[in-house]
């Protein structure tokens, strides 16, 4: 059965969820919440991974171990959440699109950057594809990029990014040890959202990369050090430390009049030789909110397909930087 055009979608919206590990779980905890969408079928190579998250969200879903089995099937569904590795994410889009399915994409959202333009080119029209950005849609960084764009605080002169994680302990024996799945290791994978923040706040693109990585021991990049210049000649100093003990980060927007920044989870402004805290009062989302108003209410799109490409250059600019030991120009890639 061919599923509704998004005009005529009604809640609740009904999904497949390709993918059922953390995240396939975190998304169907957030649906539940919601109440507009429920999951109408689970899809995992891992037949006991989907056939718990259907006892315990949607026993009456359908239970799939193969992609191509739904797709073939005349199952009813209106959109699919893609929560796989992402060599799996162009071959799922495409034939989920080819359905007539929306689709809300984990990042990365394609393996090669020819892929990823195809997607971008191909959804122009047709169904809709949006990314899980979950940054776009929080409180701390919807108000991060309020102020910054907002231009109280003149213009950027700098930009400074540090990111820890407790990572490398959890990837052993995961896919996400392996380069040939995971491209960038900590860099590519928890890094992806950190480069998106950069460029949804700024609206800047990255011109040249400078970067050293490091896989301390595993199978990927774990820790990262970049030096980097975006449009307008501003200066980025960017690390990622993928085998620290904690979670955190330091994000920092060197205006003209005032220093805009997250620290430790919470919004500050520094002026004039203090720092004051600054309240989060923007709206708080989630991914699968924001892609049920899209798909509902014709809300514009959160995180649309094209905002994975800048995302994907500069990742590729900073392996490439580190393997051959030189700046690495975007404009010539």
């Amino acid at each position: 059965m061919s599923p509704t055009s998004d005009s005529e979608l009604k809640p609740p919206v009904r999904f497949a969820m390709i993918g059922c590990g953390r995240m396939g779980r975190w998304h169907a905890e957030r649906l539940r919440e919601d109440g507009r969408g429920l999951v109408a079928a689970w899809v995992d190579p891992l037949i006991d991974a989907a056939r718990r998250l259907q006892q315990e969200f949607a026993p009456s879903a359908s239970v799939y171990d193969d992609f191509a089995t739904l797709v073939e099937d005349e199952m009813n569904v209106d959109a699919v959440i893609i929560c796989t590795p992402t060599p799996d994410h162009f071959v799922q889009i495409h034939g989920s699109r080819a359905r007539g399915w929306h689709v809300l994409c984990e990042k990365p959202l394609a393996h090669t950057r020819e892929e990823l333009v195809t997607l971008i080119d191909e959804c122009r029209s047709g169904s809709k594809l949006s990314v899980g950005y979950q940054r776009r849609h929080w409180s701390l960084f919807r108000t991060l990029r309020r102020e910054v764009l907002s231009g109280t605080w003149g213009r950027i002169r700098a930009i400074t990014s540090h990111n820890v994680e407790n990572w490398q302990q959890t990837i052993g024996s995961t896919w996400r040890d392996d380069p040939a799945i995971n491209r960038g290791g900590y860099i590519g994978d928890a890094g992806s959202h950190k480069l998106d923040t950069l460029f949804w706040i700024t609206g800047l693109k990255p011109i040249s990369v400078t970067a050293f990585t490091d896989g301390c021991g595993s199978h990927v990049e774990i820790v990262g050090g970049v030096l980097a210049k975006l449009e307008g000649d501003i200066p980025l100093v960017m690390d990622f430390i993928g085998h620290a003990h904690y979670l955190g980060e330091d994000l920092h927007f060197h205006c003209e009049r005032a220093d805009v920044m997250i620290r430790d989870g919470k919004l500050y402004i520094g002026e004039n030789g203090t720092v004051r805290e600054l309240p989060a009062d923007e709206p708080n989302s989630v991914p699968v909110t924001g892609f049920l108003d899209e798909l509902l209410n014709g809300e514009a799109p959160i995180a649309p397909p094209e905002c994975a490409l800048p995302v994907f250059d500069m990742t590729t600019a900073i392996l490439e930087s580190s393997q051959c030991g030189k700046t690495m120009h975007l404009n010539a890639m």
